[in-house]
């Protein structure tokens, strides 16, 4: 048998994966579809095949790319320089995630005024800042207030902030910090502990502490391979997979969304519960996602070019995120103000597709731009005896007075 070559601690793939990148960037595609209710996509996303949808596949994926930036870069001597590397990426997420809710606010506002339509301020939980602004604004801050389909970045900001944490237990084994963040879910879920709401007394509808388990298990499960572990292929695990996405396929489409089957027990066990992220919900997407690892005729789907949309579009994740949010307000805007069909609804969403994407490609051309501008520039060559063309020990004369000034010369 081979022996199995384990890539040095903080090192990179020589080679970008570009499934994870085609793969995050179906998830920003599918995230944008459902933004925009009524369309004729939204009814192929993958919320309406079975228990979870985009959100938890997202965040499943940025776990497994934490594995790459932060996982096996935390080791002894680097460790507060890889766990600040993480909080400032969950600053800049702080920062996208207020400018896209201050843009939010202004396009619905400006709606309102436009086209006399106050009732628009009454939707995606923007009321609470007009009804009462001062707390309002507290909370807008503090990450306490939340608009409607503007709540992911908030989220993912709060476990970047916790990833150092979970990666020092990962230094007594892969399998302490899964066990410490299963706990914190299932602790989260019995006892109803969330992030509360401000001004409102509620909860965050996507519970950080929730949704922390599942980013995770995508980056244990990385840092395991990288490790040179690898995941185990089971044929009576992949039959049960199949056999529970069937049946969560079968639930959602006859619907039996009515039927009680919590038995008495709590809904992080039983329901289907988002914020708590619900065991239906978190089982869902880790059954396709072993398939997806397992059986290669499913991963390699995934395997596309780096020029290839997909991959350009995941590659540029957070700036790609934050125009289809912002299109997605715009479109729900303008619905909210027009009568607008379906076939007008699905346009208005391949036009924000393709926006979307001319903007990937556009970072693409600037970062290489940026990159062929860090490229040394060759240094003129010197002619060396070795290269010169005449003879060796060939007698050059000396040229210099002959090249005096014309006004020596003359004289």
């Amino acid at each position: 048998m081979a022996e199995r070559r384990v890539p040095p601690a903080g090192s990179r793939p020589q080679n970008r994966d570009t499934r994870i990148d085609a793969l995050r960037a179906f998830c920003l595609i599918t995230i944008f579809v459902n933004h925009v209710p009524g369309n004729p996509f939204e009814q192929f996303s993958s919320k309406n095949f079975g228990f979870s949808d985009a959100a938890e596949a997202f965040v499943l994926i940025s776990g497994v790319s934490a594995a790459y930036a932060y996982g096996l870069k935390f080791q002894a001597g680097s460790r507060l320089l890889t766990a600040i590397r993480a909080w400032r990426r969950a600053g800049v997420l702080y920062v996208a995630h207020l400018v896209s809710t201050l843009v939010t606010l202004a396009i619905f506002a400006g709606f309102a005024l436009t086209y006399a339509a106050p009732e628009l301020l009454d939707t995606i939980n923007i009321k609470p800042l007009v009804t009462d602004p001062v707390r309002g604004f507290v909370g807008l801050v503090t990450l306490g207030h939340q608009l409607g389909y503007n709540n992911i970045l908030s989220m993912y900001g709060v476990i970047l902030v916790m990833l150092p944490l979970f990666l020092l237990l990962a230094h007594w084994g892969i399998a302490a910090m899964l066990v410490a963040s299963g706990a914190l879910w299932l602790v989260c879920g019995l006892f109803l502990i969330a992030l509360p709401t401000y001004p409102g007394g509620n909860f965050w509808f996507i519970n950080p502490l929730s949704w922390q388990f599942l980013f995770v298990i995508g980056m244990a499960a990385n840092m395991h391979v990288r490790r040179g572990g690898r995941i185990p292929v089971s044929v009576t695990l992949q039959v049960l997979s199949i056999f529970y996405l069937l049946l969560s396929l079968a639930w959602v489409k006859v619907p039996f969304w009515g039927v009680d089957v919590s038995f008495g027990l709590p809904a992080v066990l039983t329901g289907f519960d988002k914020t708590f992220l619900s065991v239906f919900r978190l089982t869902h997407v880790l059954a396709m996602a072993y398939l997806l690892v397992t059986v290669p005729a499913l991963s390699n789907v995934w395997r596309v070019g780096r020029r290839n949309p997909l991959a350009v579009m995941g590659r540029h994740a957070l700036p790609v995120f934050i125009a289809g949010t912002l299109l997605a307000m715009l479109a729900q805007a303008w619905t909210l103000t027009h009568a607008s069909s379906p076939t007008a609804l699905g346009l208005i969403v391949v036009a924000g597709l393709v926006a979307q994407a001319a903007l990937a490609y556009y970072l693409e051309w600037l970062d290489s731009l940026k990159a062929a501008a860090k490229r040394p520039v060759a240094a003129p060559r010197t002619v060396t005896p070795a290269d010169s063309p005449l003879p060796a020990n060939t007698h050059v004369p000396d040229l210099r007075p002959a090249m005096a000034s014309p006004v020596r010369a003359a004289s």
